[in-house]
């Protein structure tokens, strides 16, 4: 009992610390919005320094931790106005590299200055012992304890009592709003970045007697501050602290009890997080969480005869080198692959992932121990990592089904550190005994012996068709039906379930395709000496990699080879030293200031401005073809974004079909003929209810109208029938099927779609593709053939004729942010109608178009119901469209239906005229 209360008081302590750093983070979050992945690395910083003053230079304690804190201070407002003030406007993912960008400068810096080995810190807080409760403990946990609580009083009262921390609240909300009550939003932010950073300097100082003072140790601390910080949801400093301390007293109590299992205690921050992301995640994202700007993409094209000439050069190439460059060319290529799998995951689905390092050592795991242990040869130990790896590069994405972003980023980075600390650092699952790793051997290659220890070319040439082979895989799948649904869910998750896409598969199957990618590259590694050596698997290192991708571009097949140059002992290393000889070890300085001027520059890569220069010299090539072939459009130039050998022009169904077929029959787009019974529908959120008890039906062929003032719960009815809402209750049927359990995309692909208020298009892709990403129906081998022969198929007939009856032909090939207000209004309806439904419910399609386009529009709604079938319900602000168009009206006041009936039924009802309508007269029903 005594031990129990003892570890407890010294987890306390430990917690305190957690629970600092943890304010920290929530203080920049509050003040900018930004989740600070380099809050560890600052803190790290300001300890390096006080350590530096008071151990080289003399400095007393004191002076030098103020120094040590002050420098953490002036390093967070420098962070703020040279890297983060840039990138408020640019997507987060941006934002978050930015911090990532940080993180790696200041590790650089410090792993050159000071190395990464532990300095022993003697502590200057107090250290006798003292006696609580019968337990002996260290009196400097109980100065940690009481300096946390003095801290956490201190911020609650300044951020609840002050002026400064009103104005850090009402920027927050609504910066807009603010800036007109006299609040600079940047001033606030600078101030709280410097504030959180100071935090992160005087924990990095206090902590340092505690776990020792190394770069890996301090930034790693990152992880458990994150933990107190989720817990006190990025606001509350009190409940932030219990947090800390909760975290920190069982960590030392399984430090303690639970020491037989290897990286259980370092495992409880990771845990926490997943409880708190996946606990209060949402399985599709809330409105206006796709308005960011997303990093640009290429589209995949392989161009064979540039990609073969590039191939036969390296294998040359590889050939005439020496062993240190074949080596530099493995290393090359082998990161590359772990880029690659990053741009599977994050450029092609949106999902940021900081686990591809973790699952590289996966696959070197498994392959090492199917060679080591079974006797398997290297192509089945290759296979066997690479297949064994999906299943856990799905488990890394379940949290993604609920989480997403920044959440994500958390999460996957914990789940990689975990799987580091209890599996790659367990010496008895991960060494051989006799050995530092797993004894593979070397290794042959269908007999040819491929060794990297005796023949470096030999495996060098292999790395490269493996890589090769890789790239052109990624490059099916970016041209195909899959590619296509992967990128609408990266655009806009909530847009792609009312077309049908299945969200959540398409999550899984991204992060299992960059499981097996990152998994080649970790068997690649592992297999390239004769043992497997965990030590080139940190987790952390995948934060390193993600930053590359950025700078090659993320959305950019060309990308990987080029930023993965920028890192220790690459080619781009190699000849780093032969023009300055030592330069190599500067090459993680260099490429985390590459990754900052990339981002605030050009956030879209290497592979981007490849592109242009690509487009730019086909257009030159074609003016000297000749007239025939100068009047290439600019979309056709751009086909070339991917660089030399492997392009991004538009796969095989980009050329614009003919969208005038010949007099299509009408049973060629008539939807499905299902009616829609909606029974006692009440939406609830909290104590106020929305929708209350609503019941309509709509026929075949029939137009509904659903109306009522601002506030009256129209958007949550249609958001509650298509199944975008958890608070909903009721019952929804389509023809003979209840949907009222289906998830979104089940209700869409069973006949019920919608168009958004917002229109919710996906704006870094064409008209063309938002309407092949609405009609595609992919069978269930479609995601496994992809990776092989992208298919293509010409739009359906029934796309055609609505391409034709929306006026859209001339605008296929044009993305959708280059068409006009009403051409996108128009393009949303069009693309609801391409998935076919029985019933279409068009949430304010009028919105913002003029009176002419509004009185098309009715037209065209008419002409869908009648022409084609469909019911529709149509909720809409503008009372003439609804009364000339609608064959029945319903009316909502408050959630409550208070008159439904024809339109002139509905003009003549008072309780309409009272609550909506005003003075209005039978007279004045629109004709």
């Amino acid at each position: 009992m005594d031990d129990i209360l003892r570890f407890a008081l010294l987890g306390l302590g430990l917690g305190a610390l957690y629970a600092l750093t943890a304010h920290g983070i929530v203080l920049v979050y509050r003040g900018s919005g930004v989740l600070n992945f380099a809050h560890g690395a600052i803190g790290m910083a300001g300890a390096y320094v006080q350590w530096e003053l008071a151990v080289n230079h003399g400095v007393p304690y004191w002076p030098a931790v103020a120094c040590g804190v002050l420098g953490s201070t002036v390093l967070g407002v420098l962070t703020h106005l040279l890297v983060i003030r840039p990138l408020r406007r640019a997507s987060s993912l941006a934002r978050l590299v930015g911090t990532l960008a940080v993180f790696i400068v200041l590790t650089a810096v410090a792993v050159k200055r000071y190395g990464d080995s532990v300095q022993l810190v003697p502590a200057k807080l107090p250290s006798g012992l003292v006696e609580i409760a019968g337990a002996t403990v260290s009196e400097d946990r109980i100065w940690l304890l009481g300096i946390a609580v003095v801290v956490t009083a201190a911020l609650h009262a300044l951020y609840k009592r002050t002026l400064f921390g009103l104005g850090t609240t009402a920027v927050a909300e609504n910066q807009g709003a603010a800036a007109s009550l006299g609040w600079s939003a940047d001033l606030i932010a600078a101030a709280n970045w410097g504030l959180g950073s100071a935090l992160a300097g005087l924990t990095g100082i206090l902590i340092v007697p505690v776990i020792g003072l190394s770069v890996t140790g301090l930034t790693t601390l990152l992880l458990s501050a994150l933990a107190a910080a989720l817990v006190g949801r990025f606001s509350s400093f009190p409940v932030t602290l219990a947090g800390g301390l909760v975290i920190g007293v069982v960590q030392s109590e399984l430090t303690r009890f639970g020491s037989d299992v290897t990286g259980l205690a370092a495992s409880v921050p990771f845990l926490v997080i997943a409880l708190m992301l996946v606990a209060r995640g949402r399985a599709l994202p809330l409105r206006g969480t796709f308005l960011e700007r997303l990093p640009a993409l290429g589209t995949g094209r392989v161009r064979p005869v540039p990609l073969a000439l590039a191939v036969v050069t390296g294998l040359l190439l590889i050939g005439l080198s020496s062993p240190l460059w074949a080596d530099a060319i493995t290393n090359t290529l082998v990161l590359s692959l772990i880029i690659l799998s990053i741009i599977v995951v994050t450029g092609y689905a949106g999902q940021v992932s900081l686990a591809a390092y973790a699952l590289a050592g996966t696959g070197a795991f498994i392959a090492g121990h199917a060679a080591a242990d079974w006797g398997w040869p290297f192509e089945l130990a290759l296979l066997a990592g690479v297949l064994g790896t999906i299943p856990i590069g799905l488990l890394f994405a379940l949290p993604a089904v609920r989480t997403r972003g920044v959440n994500l980023a958390i999460i996957t980075l914990g789940l990689g550190t975990t799987l580091e600390t209890m599996v790659f650092q367990n010496t008895d699952l991960s060494t051989t005994p006799g050995s530092d790793g797993i004894a593979v051997g070397k290794q042959t290659l269908f007999g040819i012996d491929i060794s990297g220890v005796d023949h470096p070319q030999r495996y060098a040439a292999v790395v490269l068709v493996m890589f090769v082979a890789a790239t052109l895989v990624v490059a099916n799948v970016r041209r195909s039906r899959t590619g296509r649904r992967l990128i609408a869910v990266r655009a806009n998750e909530r847009a792609a379930a009312a077309l049908g896409i299945d969200v959540r598969a398409a999550k899984l199957y991204a992060f299992g395709l960059s499981a097996a990618i990152a998994a080649l590259a970790g068997v690649l590694t592992g297999f390239r000496s004769t043992s497997v050596v965990f030590a080139d698997f940190a987790s952390f290192e995948s934060i390193t990699a993600l930053g590359l991708a950025v700078i090659g571009g993320v959305g950019f097949l060309v990308g990987p080879l080029f930023a993965a140059t920028f890192a220790a002992g690459t080619v781009g290393a190699r000849f780093g030293d032969l023009v300055l000889p030592g330069l190599s070890e500067w090459m993680p300085l260099i490429g985390g200031i590459i990754l900052v001027l990339t981002l605030v520059g050009n956030q879209d890569g290497i592979g981007r401005e490849l592109g242009k220069q690509a487009s730019a010299a086909e257009r030159r090539l074609l003016s000297k073809r000749g007239p025939k072939h100068a009047g290439v459009t600019q979309d056709a130039a751009a086909e070339v974004a991917e660089g030399t050998a492997v392009g991004t022009a538009e796969g095989d169904e980009s050329a614009a079909p003919d969208v005038r077929p010949a007099a299509p029959s009408r049973a060629s787009h008539r939807a499905p003929e299902l009616p829609l019974r909606v029974r006692d529908l009440t939406v609830r959120y909290g104590g106020v209810v929305a929708v209350d008890g609503l019941s309509f039906d709509i026929e075949p062929g029939r137009v509904v109208g659903l109306i009522g003032p601002n506030g009256a719960g129209k958007t949550s009815a249609i958001d509650a029938v298509t199944g975008f809402t958890r608070a909903a209750s009721g019952s929804v049927r389509l023809g003979d099927r209840d949907v009222t359990r289906l998830p979104v995309h089940r209700r869409a692909g069973s006949g019920l779609s919608r168009s958004f208020q917002s229109l919710e298009l996906f704006e870094d892709m064409s008209v063309l593709d938002n309407l092949y990403a609405a009609c595609d129906r992919p069978g269930p081998w479609t995601y496994l053939k992809d990776l092989v022969r992208p298919g293509s198929r010409p739009l359906p007939a029934h796309v055609l004729v609505a391409v034709r009856e929306f006026g859209l032909e001339s605008a296929l090939d044009r993305p959708v942010g280059a068409l006009s207000y009403g051409e996108r209004r128009l393009l949303a309806i069009a693309r609801a109608v391409a998935t076919s439904p029985s019933v279409l419910l068009l949430d304010e399609p009028a919105a913002g178009l003029s009176d002419d386009e509004s009185r098309e529009l009715a037209h065209l709604v008419r002409r869908l119901a009648e022409d084609w079938g469909m019911g529709v319900l149509l909720v809409e602000h503008d009372v003439d469209m609804v009364m000339s168009v609608c064959d029945e009206v319903v009316v909502l006041d408050f959630g409550h239906r208070i008159c439904v009936g024809t339109p002139e039924e509905v003009r003549g009802d008072p309780a309409v005229r009272a609550a909506y309508l005003g003075d209005l007269s039978p007279e004045e029903v629109a004709p």
